[in-house]
């Protein structure tokens, strides 16, 4: 068994004190331009202080038409730098990695929030989204580099691109929603080429020493498993990553359509992961991870760190609790909003919560 309190050491040289990240979190804290606002920066600050190793701020918007919910914090601007200067440097005063989350929404952007169409790789009826032209495939390109370099800037110590959950790389990834003809559609290595791109000029932009992850799911949007697999393949013999977060949505399922059996040779979709050769580079994954318990077991199955989503919104501390009692359990769903508000969640952030049944208690 693996020690909670191991730390992590990244390919770009940068260690991590414990195997528990903050899962980027949709909050709708921030301020509509971009800027970080106090509700925000009092929610992650308080993760750091609870010893989560590494404290990563919600997807943040590279373009402004990339905007994918109200009071999204942003980095498409140099305006956003001093508030994630403030950020960072808090952040990192508590021994904890800041690091951000690099996003587009591509065709899940609101026509209403974002002012026009979205778009999106291939124009699509359902969501009103226009094809970018290659001219505007290179900007998007090079605007999630300048955002890095942005990041950079600000303090923080890296970033993950945001290639999962049907936003705009997992877009392009999907073979049923892009369907362009040219030189970033048709083949898989046509329609990942972009995500490749995106490193390679972050790397050579922001140097060996910047940590570098990307985020995937293997699931929905038109994702296929054997793809992405194939994709983190690939990802990992660039040598220009340091980390993998797989988004599972939970942790312990089987991959879609299948249930378990008697059949011996079974793989949940964790250990579709699990057996590929990562070399140096670290696995991270996220879903349904509540329980000191559920922490034990996926870092057991070959995981190197687990990325926490609801129990960090339920326990600020989870990590030094998990740590403290491997059998912690935290509190049941739904809580009361004044539990919340002791845990550093702003009312905006109650609202958003609401939306997710039995989550916050009526």
């Amino acid at each position: 068994m693996k020690k909670l309190n191991e730390t992590i050491k990244f390919p770009c040289g940068i260690s991590m004190k414990n195997p528990f990240m903050l899962a980027p979190l949709t909050n709708t804290q921030s301020f509509e331009d971009g800027c970080l606002s106090d509700d925000e920066f009092n929610w992650l600050l308080m993760r750091a202080k609870g010893d989560f190793g590494m404290t990563m701020s919600c997807a943040s918007h590279v373009q402004e038409i990339g905007k994918g919910f109200p009071g999204q914090l942003g980095i498409f601007d140099d305006m956003h730098i001093d508030g994630l200067k403030r950020l960072t440097e808090n952040i990192k005063s508590y021994n904890s990695l800041a690091v951000a989350q690099l996003h587009h929404a591509g065709m899940r952007s609101p026509e209403d929030i974002i002012g026009e169409r979205p778009v999106c790789p291939s124009s699509d009826d359902e969501t009103n989204s226009r094809a970018l032209t290659l001219d505007e495939v290179k900007k998007l390109r090079d605007d999630f580099i300048s955002a890095a370099v942005r990041a950079k800037k600000s303090g923080y110590d890296g970033v993950e691109i945001h290639g999962a959950h049907g936003y705009i790389l997992c877009q392009f990834l999907s073979s049923s929603i892009n369907k362009r003809k040219d030189e970033y559609g048709g083949s898989l290595e046509n329609r990942s080429k972009i995500i490749f791109e995106i490193i390679e000029g972050i790397r050579n932009e922001c140097g060996k020493s910047f940590l570098l992850g990307v985020r995937l799911s293997p699931e929905r949007f038109g994702m296929d498993l054997e793809e992405i697999k194939i994709v983190c393949k690939q990802l990992i013999e660039t040598d220009k990553i340091d980390f993998l977060d797989i988004s599972l949505w939970d942790s312990f399922k089987y991959p879609a359509g299948e249930k378990n059996n008697d059949d011996p040779n079974k793989k949940t979709l964790l250990e579709h992961f699990t057996e590929l050769d990562f070399k140096d580079v670290m696995l991270t994954v996220a879903g349904n991870i509540r329980t000191g318990q559920d922490v034990q077991k996926v870092i057991n199955s070959g995981v190197d760190f687990v990325a926490i989503g609801r129990a960090a919104i339920v326990n600020h501390n989870f990590p030094r609790l998990v740590i403290d009692n491997p059998e912690f359990e935290p509190l049941n769903l739904p809580v009361s909003k004044d539990h919340l508000r002791n845990e550093g969640v702003s009312e905006k952030f109650i609202d958003y919560l609401g939306f997710f049944k039995g989550f916050v208690k009526e």
